[in-house]
């Protein structure tokens, strides 16, 4: 269900990420793992962490590998098992998503996802914006009790989708929200929910964080070549302050 203000969901991907969120006056995270390859479910620790830091509602997205969004029985499970994870852990709600390889949402696992969420806010995330058809897409969603949807208007970001997000802010009305995401900064998050018309929006809000190692290795990579070991990106809560801000104002 929409609410009149607007407000600002956080893509958190640790638990620097989660404080500097709520300094930053966001109004929830979603807790995830792996932001790089696109997010996938973070580890039970985190997800305890995060709920016992109070003072911003924590989605935990679930997502048991990077890739495509099609999934077998195995997986599954896993999914299911991860929601009771997180619902045990007092999460305010979970992001789920689910395609059929026709490009149509998994009906049968989303409904399954759902039930495992127990009454939680359900969220499905931007597999979304490898549907088919959206719109059908979104009056399933709806159909189904999700909450909310995350999109980026199937287009490279939230600014290049807005007119179909429009759209989907119109079908939707009341029964869902949809919240853009994907390339939203401090200089068009603004602008995407006056022309979208929606009421939320999520960002990542990252800066580098510099590693405090003086020892260093520098020919020495423990993720993909030539990346960075002594340095990552995390949420700013100043970032955070000036997205809120500006859609505030």
């Amino acid at each position: 269900m929409k609410t009149c203000g607007r407000s600002l969901e956080v893509c958190a991907g640790d638990l620097r990420s989660v404080y500097a969120a709520r300094e930053g006056g966001a109004s929830r995270v979603e807790l995830c793992s792996g932001l790089a390859e696109g997010g996938m479910t973070p580890s039970a620790g985190l997800v305890r962490a995060a709920v016992a830091a109070g003072g911003i509602a924590v989605n935990v997205l679930i997502r048991p590998r990077p890739g495509d969004f099609v999934y077998g029985e195995d997986e599954a499970r896993v999914m299911i098992d991860d929601i009771a994870m997180a619902v045990d852990a007092g999460v305010h709600g979970v992001v789920i998503g689910a395609l059929k390889p026709d490009g149509n949402i998994d009906l049968p696992l989303v409904r399954r996802l759902v039930e495992a969420a127990r009454g939680k806010s359900v969220t499905f995330h931007r597999a979304f914006d490898l549907c088919r058809d959206p719109f059908e897409a979104i009056g399933q969603l709806m159909d189904l009790g999700i909450e909310r949807l995350l999109t980026s208007g199937q287009a490279p970001t939230a600014l290049m989708g807005v007119e179909l997000l429009a759209g989907l802010v119109e079908k939707a009305g009341d029964r869902l929200s949809v919240m853009p995401g994907g390339g939203v900064s401090v200089t068009n998050a603004a602008e995407i929910l006056r022309e979208s018309g929606a009421h939320e929006i999520h960002a990542s809000a990252r800066e580098p964080i510099a590693s405090a190692m003086r020892f260093r290795r520098d020919d020495v990579s423990m993720g993909a070549a030539g990346s960075d070991e002594y340095a990552c990106l995390s949420t700013s809560a100043n970032i955070v302050k000036q997205i809120v801000s500006a859609i505030t104002e």
